[in-house]
Formats: C-alpha cells, structure tokens, sequence
C-alpha cells in the first residue's frame, strides 16, 4: 500500500498531474463562466494559487488544488453588477487577507478560537443561504430567459439533459468518472445543443493560438471589501473539512504538520492573489482529493504539474473562445443541481453536529441568518452597507457571542 512521503518533483508525474486538472475542470471554469470573468483568468490563478500555496506549506504540502471557489458566485455576480469587476476584486485580495488574518489569529489563540468563533449553528445557515439566494439564476438559465437565440422549450430541454447526464454520473459512475460528472454533464449538454443549433463558433475561429489572459487590476473600493470579507467565513470552515478529508485518505496529519495555521495562510494568500489578477477566488477542491484517493497518487508534487498545466492552458486563446461558445442552459441545467447541493451541505452540517434546534438561541441564530440573507435586508450605516449573505453571517457571529445559552428549556 501507498502512503505519503512528502514532496518528490519527477517528470513521470507530469501525466497525472494534467489528469488531475481534468477531473477539477469543469468546476474550475464554471464559476468564471457563470460571473462573466474570464475563464483563462482563473485557470492561472488557480495554478499560481497552488504553486504559492506548496511554497507557503513546503514543510509538509498536502497533496491538494486550488482553484474556483463556488461559494463565491453569489457575491461575485452582485458585487461586479454594484461596483464593477475591478473593485469586486479589491474585495476578492481582502478575503484573502481575512484568510491571512484567521491564519495569524490561530498562531496566537490555537484553533479552539475558530469553531468558537465560527460554530456550525452559523457557519452551516450561511453555507445553506449561497445555495438558496443563486436558485432563481439557476432557473434562468435553464429557462433560457433574457435569450432570443433560441425558445423556452429549446432550452429547457437541453438544461434538463445536462442535468439528468450529471445526475446519472454522480449515482452510478465508478473511478475517474464519478469524480467529473460536472464535466461530462457539460459535455452531453454541449453535444445536444449543437446539434439544436445553438452553438456559434465564430469566436473561436476568430481567436489567436497565443493569447493574455484579460486580467483585470484591483481597484480597493470600502463598500466593496466590506461586502466581500463576511463571503469567506464559510469557505474559511470548508478548508478545515477539506484539510481533515485529505489528512484521512493519505493517513497524514496536516492539521498538525504544517497546520492549519500554515494551509489556511496558503490558501488566503492564494486567492488574494487570485483577485489581483481579476480570478475567482480559490478554494481546495474535493473532486482532486477524491482522485487522490482512488488512484493513490500521494505524492503532492504532482499537484506541481496540474498547476504549471493550468497557467499554460491559460495562454491558449483558443481554448477561452471555446468555453465562451458554451450556452446558457447548458450550464443553467448544471446548477439547478450544484446550487441545491450547496445548500443540502449547510444543512448537513447542522446535522452531523447535531445542532440542537429546538434550542431557543440556535433556533434564532438559524432564522435571523436565513431572513436578513435571503429576504432582501439591507443595513445601510452610510459609510458601509450590509445586505445578502454578508449581512446573514455577521448576524450570525454577533447573535452566536451575544445570546446566552440556554440550559434549560422546554421542547417545542
């Protein structure tokens, strides 16, 4: 049996390290694609993230990728519509800095610090809110509304293909293959709709060989950050799981070497990077920690290769054209499922903690971050604004150290 023996750089690993970014592709470019950045954009990021990452945890790298982070849609898609894409990612570089900052917080305080700070009770309603508040643009755009290229029912017919295909992948497929029904959800739903007439290649024929990724420069706006750094709280908390998940499947404990203190740095300074180059945010994926597992590659510098693959990738133009002939429902189709699942693991959480809710403090904790969320509250103090799911999870924090608990109570 294989185990982890730490990094060892070989040439021979370079054809599973582009496996690797196969099976994360197609979450990697869909966040890109659905807040209308550029998709060679976060290819980069995604690999020069990982790279700073190896560098940032070299002590003991865990053999993992960072890339597009799918908690960030939401606020990525509200922020570029208020303030634009280059404040939107002035916010993305101050997520990353709060990453930064929970990293140094840890060094000084110990761990304990976050889940005190961070319990499931909140962490698990605001992960359930990203889920629900991007439910109608899923629905859009599986409807293809807003669209005259082609009918309702044209569209609605290939979302539901791509749905069905992504589904059918994730219950019965086996090896690689359970790992990108993403992927191949696309791919069917891709199929289908070019032979309806919905695809337009012009672009591509267009497009040169060579070509810059259109990075975009930061531009530090305060309403921007302060609407964005409250976003990274529940991606903070999926890189603990992310982190025990991959410690389990090589038998190694990098919460203890390099720490959590060492990778959640990592992975903040990854996606402040990421927004300097106007890329999503970038977060580990589980998809390459499940091929981790099944093919027993432990060895974290083939995460070396998936991420020199990934900043090459990134230069070719013709390759962004393509993903941008990509249409609507096709990807509509994707995130009826994705966006449902996001919220099904917030409630997991709550679950698998057995957060009690029939206690008076959890049950308001749970409420209020679902309203102010969802609802549409917004709490304007002139100098910042407060709205959507950074306002939900501030709620949440100040509700969680404010209320006291409550010992004794009467069921409901």
């Amino acid at each position: 049996m294989q185990k982890y023996e730490g990094y060892k750089f070989s040439l021979k690993d370079s054809l599973v390290g582009v496996q690797f970014l196969f099976v994360a592709f197609g979450a990697l470019v869909l966040v890109p694609i659905l807040t209308g950045l550029d998709p060679s954009v976060a290819l980069f990021t995604a690999g020069l993230g990982t790279l700073a990452f190896q560098i940032i945890t070299r002590k003991n790298v865990p053999p993992i990728f960072l890339a597009s982070s799918f908690a960030f849609i939401a606020p990525l898609q509200f922020s570029i519509s208020q303030w634009g894409v280059a404040a939107t990612m002035g916010g993305v570089v101050a997520a990353g800095l709060f990453y930064v900052a929970l990293s140094f917080l840890i060094r000084l305080k110990g761990e304990g610090f976050l889940h005190k700070l961070l319990p499931p009770v909140v962490v698990g309603p605001v992960i359930m809110t990203i889920g629900l508040i991007l439910s109608p643009a899923a629905v859009n755009m599986a409807m293809g509304k807003g669209s005259e290229a082609y009918t309702q029912t044209e569209a609605m017919i290939v979302a539901f293909v791509s749905l069905i295909c992504t589904i059918i992948v994730m219950m019965i497929g086996r090896g690689i293959f359970r790992l990108i029904p993403i992927l191949f959800g696309i791919f069917c739903g891709y199929v289908l709709a070019f032979f309806m007439g919905m695809v337009d290649f012009s672009g591509v024929y267009n497009a040169q060989w060579f070509a810059l990724p259109n990075f975009v420069a930061p531009k530090f706006e305060m309403a921007a950050i302060l609407f964005m750094i409250p976003i990274a709280i529940a991606p903070a908390i999926e890189h603990i799981g992310d982190m025990l998940t991959i410690s389990n499947v090589t038998k190694e404990n990098f919460l203890k070497n390099p720490g959590l203190k060492s990778t959640l740095l990592g992975d903040g300074v990854a996606t402040s990077l990421a927004g300097l180059f106007g890329g999503p945010p970038n977060t580990t994926y589980s998809e390459v920690t499940g091929a981790v597992s099944i093919t027993k590659a432990y060895n974290p510098a083939i995460m070396t290769w998936t991420a020199i693959t990934a900043i090459v990738l990134a230069f070719i133009g013709k390759l962004g054209a393509f993903l941008g002939t990509i249409p609507a429902p096709v990807i509509g189709g994707i995130m009826l499922l994705l966006f449902g699942i996001i919220a099904s693991v917030g409630m997991q959480m709550l679950v698998k903690h057995e957060v009690d809710m029939a206690n008076p403090k959890n049950m308001i904790i749970v409420a209020l971050i679902f309203v102010f969320a969802i609802g549409g509250m917004i709490i304007d103090l002139e100098f910042v604004r407060f709205s959507g799911i950074g306002l939900g999870a501030i709620v949440g924090i100040v509700l969680n150290l404010a209320l006291p608990d409550v010992k004794h109570y009467d069921g409901y």
